[in-house]
């Protein structure tokens, strides 16, 4: 069963004024990252080394968007949502939530693991910031894309392709920074782009979805999987179960 590494302790993240990018070390961690796909950890220490202020530009665009101002005035903490199992396997068969239950069965991540990982790398649960608030909301929906995209979280092509997707959607340049990584790695074992081309498709896919950071997610779970993705406009992803057929034929499904 697939884990999240433990990080080591890092100081608090200042949501008011952002550090400047550190490449230095988003590189390190990358290094780290993609010898180990399961350390976690390294994902939120390029993100706070790259995203600048990420979590406050999409934050003002919420504040611009039909709901978005209801969403921020409300600040729903969705990890706390999202680990209320009674609420999840309420939820009827077909619906966005029997997925994520599955998804949580499976392999068995939850909403407070990320939480702890994201705490010790600086992206404090109790910090009252409306930026802090929707970093947190841009953490704790993680998961549930892997949900809406089909792109599996146990494997580093399900995760470097929802990279992609998440680039086209946030802006934030840590994650166009980890799916180059990935795509190339995948390159030089390889010898084949088509960890690329999926890596690609899920960038494309993502600037065609809807804008998945204004979702009222506690809605959203209880709508039918196939009938969110048609209204969010998620198209099927074609390359991405090619890649995972060739990779698995050439027994290297794991790189």
């Amino acid at each position: 069963m697939a884990t999240r590494a433990q990080p080591v302790e890092q100081a608090p993240i200042n949501w008011v004024q952002p550090q400047p990018r550190d490449w230095g070390t988003a590189l390190r961690a990358l290094i780290r990252l993609l010898r180990d796909a399961d350390d976690t950890a390294q994902v939120f220490r390029i993100m706070r080394a790259l995203n600048g202020d990420i979590a406050g530009r999409n934050y003002r665009k919420l504040l611009t968007v039909p709901e978005g101002g209801r969403l921020a005035y409300q600040r729903v903490e969705l990890a706390q949502r999202f680990s209320d199992r009674a609420w999840i396997d309420s939820l009827p068969a077909g619906t966005v939530a029997a997925a994520y239950r599955e998804f949580l069965d499976r392999t068995g991540y939850s909403a407070q693991g990320l939480v702890d990982l994201s705490t010790a790398e600086g992206i404090a649960q109790s910090v009252e910031h409306p930026h802090a608030w929707f970093g947190r909301r841009e953490r704790d929906i993680h998961d549930i894309w892997h949900i809406l995209t089909g792109y599996q979280a146990d494997e580093p092509l399900g995760e470097a392709c929802l990279v992609g997707f998440s680039y086209a959607q946030t802006g934030g340049l840590g994650w166009a920074f980890i799916g180059a990584g990935a795509a190339l790695k995948s390159l030089r074992i390889t010898g084949k782009r088509t960890f690329l081309r999926a890596v690609i498709e899920g960038y494309r896919r993502g600037k065609r979805a809807a804008w998945l950071s204004a979702e009222d997610y506690e809605a959203l779970m209880t709508e039918p999987l196939d009938a969110a993705r048609r209204r969010l406009n998620i198209a099927e992803p074609v390359i991405y179960r090619q890649a995972q057929r060739e990779l698995a034929d050439a027994g290297l499904a794991g790189i």
